[in-house]
């Protein structure tokens, strides 16, 4: 490159340089523009994007090993040791079904032992809950006998609905044993409404959500049993 057209840059530049210097001596008059509410608007945006992403990246394998963790927790409640060798959390499947607002995706743990399936654990959607639905961790054996059931997640009345707790009372065991083949569609309800299982008093909803939820759980592994057992 010649001198000549060094010397045309390096002036270039400079100009450039003073024009930005003189602007920004009059801060009062740059506020006023247009282009410099833009610019700054954007880089406000970009920067909080940066963090946002950095945030993420630096969190994201803790706050994953910490959901796993809690899963964990809860799948040892409702699938016993006897039943499996693997490591549950690893071992999942995806299914898709179709629904009234669109399809839906549901991961299903399998315990195996030997290489073999033995049982599946599903969380599932209560809906009816009296504050909203309420979602349900569902262990089953590959007969679909329910093994366990935990509510992972409520809005339930304090005192009242969450009963459904195992931490507040033994309520929610009452599902162990159960299967589409030895309780009947009539007895699937509570005991208010005919069926095998008990209310609460003054919150009868609650319960009856639930046991919904628990039929509607068994009725989804009857559908899929042979891809999940496979």
């Amino acid at each position: 490159m010649s001198n000549a057209t060094l010397d045309s840059l390096r002036g270039f530049a400079a100009n450039r340089w003073e024009l930005l210097v003189r602007q920004f001596d009059d801060l009062d008059a740059l506020r006023q523009r247009l282009d410099y509410q833009t610019y700054i608007l954007a880089a406000a945006g970009l920067v909080s994007s940066l963090l946002l992403g950095i945030a993420h990246f630096a969190t994201h394998d803790a706050i994953e090993a910490r959901r796993n963790e809690d899963i964990q927790v809860t799948l040892e409640q409702i699938l016993p040791d006897s039943l499996h060798d693997n490591r549950l959390v690893d071992d999942v499947k995806t299914i898709v079904e179709p629904g009234k607002t669109g399809t839906s995706e549901t991961s299903v743990y399998i315990a195996r032992r030997n290489g073999a399936a033995t049982g599946v654990a599903f969380k599932f959607i209560a809906p009816g809950g009296y504050s909203g639905p309420i979602v349900l961790m569902i262990g089953m054996d590959k007969d679909g006998t329910v093994l366990g059931v935990r509510v992972v997640a409520h809005a339930e009345t304090p005192g009242l609905g969450d009963k459904i707790e195992r931490g507040k009372s033994d309520w929610i065991l009452s599902f162990g044993g159960k299967s589409l083949d030895n309780t009947s569609p009539e007895h699937f309800r509570v005991k208010k409404d005919g069926g095998d299982f008990d209310q609460f008093a003054g919150a009868t909803i609650t319960p009856r959500a639930v046991v919904h939820g628990v039929e509607s759980g068994l009725k989804f592994f009857q559908r899929h049993r042979a891809e999940l057992l496979e």
